[in-house]
């Protein structure tokens, strides 16, 4: 999932998430619908995009080699 960061300066209800969202709260929104957010810069900042997780998950696991 992707995450946003609420830039309004009060509290708003969003039906979609089924939660009310506080200035400057962040929180995970569905990958399908990031683009609904992230076309709103005035009200939402791009914390981490989809699939991000899933890149860092790989990253981690990747093998390192060990010169020794």
């Amino acid at each position: 999932m992707a995450r946003v960061r609420y830039l309004g300066p009060e509290q708003v209800t969003v039906p979609e998430l089924g939660r009310t969202v506080e200035p400057d709260e962040i929180v995970e929104v569905p990958d399908a619908r990031f683009e609904g957010y992230a076309c709103q810069p005035s009200n939402w900042e791009v914390v981490e995009e989809p699939g991000a997780a899933k890149k860092k998950t790989s990253a981690a696991k990747a093998p390192q080699n060990q010169e020794g």
